[in-house]
């Protein structure tokens, strides 16, 4: 079957996401902004959220005194199923895109950095893992 080419000027036809991808994007989202609200109520401030880069995404980045935190949020329906969801190569592209985040905010670049997880559940509160992971590994 031959190839056939937009008429210039056309724009191609838009993706539709599943319904299940949509669910899991207000999910996440959701989970986000608890997360966010949590860590706030605990005295940090929300610095970024959802930071991107070609290597990967921050879902939060937050500052207390002297830390910077990069936060992964992870929902899923219990506790422990969020925690076994921080994937090793997850971590490195979380790594990643802090240190694409540090080059932007060289500001930030003396302060103590952390790699934490925001686990939500529902019907549960968030749980905060501190240094839930590291650059080394």
């Amino acid at each position: 079957m031959a190839k056939t080419e937009d008429a210039p000027g056309s724009k191609p036809e838009p993706k539709i996401a599943s319904p299940e991808r949509i669910a899991a994007f207000r999910t996440g989202i959701s989970a986000e902004s608890r997360a966010a609200a949590y860590l706030m109520a605990k005295g940090y401030r929300i610095l970024a959220k959802r930071y991107r880069t070609p290597h990967g995404e921050i879902d939060l980045v937050a500052r207390r005194r002297n830390l910077i935190a990069f936060v992964e949020v992870k929902a899923r329906a219990s506790l422990d199923d969020a925690a076994y969801a921080v994937t090793p190569r997850q971590q490195q592209r979380i790594i990643d895109a802090a240190q694409g985040w540090l080059v932007a905010h060289p500001e930030h670049a003396e302060f103590e950095l952390r790699f934490d997880a925001m686990l939500i559940a529902p019907r549960s509160l968030p749980r905060h893992v501190l240094a839930a992971f590291d650059a080394s590994t």
